[in-house]
């Protein structure tokens, strides 16, 4: 009797894992796209300062110094050595990594607080704002703005997102949903190397615009979609 009531025991805690649904995989698909943006701004800012009308326009001694080696090259000169020694090019790239150092400490008393829904949100929103400023920037600071926005989304949308997915995945499929998030920052700077790739074969220049802009896709796909998500069962009870 003892054996068969354990097996009764083994089999609904089985069943009360629960299963996955339509409603689940878009929660989770939707939710996810901070991983496709994170690897997405990872991975674009590489390609972008590669370009030259991108480095003539914002950073022209940098310019400078990446044709003169060029011209090295040509007479089998292949010193590399502080070819891109410029702060204001470094505040660019690392200005994205600072702010979302920071905002990841704010983050994380917001999905406390207030849910995993509304941290979602704000990084969504942050993350369109900073892909717009940055497709459209006509100076330095607009751009290191942008970098700055894009970093407060990366602070909040690795905060709330790998949580959101683990509480509403089925315990069963916790592993696997939570290890998405890895997989959809892979997407997502595999995207950004293709989106470079095909850019920087425009030849009026503008390329590099649209590859900082096109981070606004998953970013709209994230703030649209965390207005439809349902809270987690975790942050109720909070």
């Amino acid at each position: 009797m003892e054996e068969k009531e354990a097996r009764k025991g083994a089999m609904a805690a089985s069943e009360f894992g629960g299963k996955i649904t339509y409603f689940v995989v878009a929660s989770c698909v939707m939710a996810a796209m901070g991983g496709v943006i994170f690897g997405y701004d990872i991975g674009v800012s590489g390609g972008v300062m590669s370009m030259g009308p991108f480095l003539k326009r914002f950073f022209p001694k940098v310019y400078k110094l990446e044709e003169e080696d060029r011209i090295r090259r040509s007479h089998n000169n292949k010193n590399h050595y502080c070819l891109f020694n410029s702060q204001l090019l470094t505040s660019f790239t690392s200005s994205l990594y600072v702010s979302g150092f920071i905002a990841t400490l704010l983050a994380s008393s917001v999905t406390r607080s207030w849910g995993r829904k509304p941290s979602i949100f704000l990084g969504g929103v942050a993350f369109l704002a900073g892909s717009a400023l940055g497709g459209s920037a006509q100076n330095v600071a607009m751009l290191i703005i942008a970098r700055l926005l894009l970093g407060v989304g990366v602070g909040f949308a690795n905060q709330s997102v790998p949580l959101y997915l683990s509480e509403m995945a089925p315990a069963r499929y916790r592993g696997a949903i939570s290890n998405g998030f890895q997989l959809c920052i892979g997407i997502g700077f595999l995207t950004a190397n293709f989106t470079n790739y095909e850019t920087q074969k425009i030849k009026e220049g503008y390329g590099w615009r649209i590859s900082l802009a096109t981070a606004a896709v998953p970013a709209s796909i994230l703030t649209l979609g965390s207005l439809f998500l349902p809270e987690t069962p975790n942050s109720i009870i909070q």
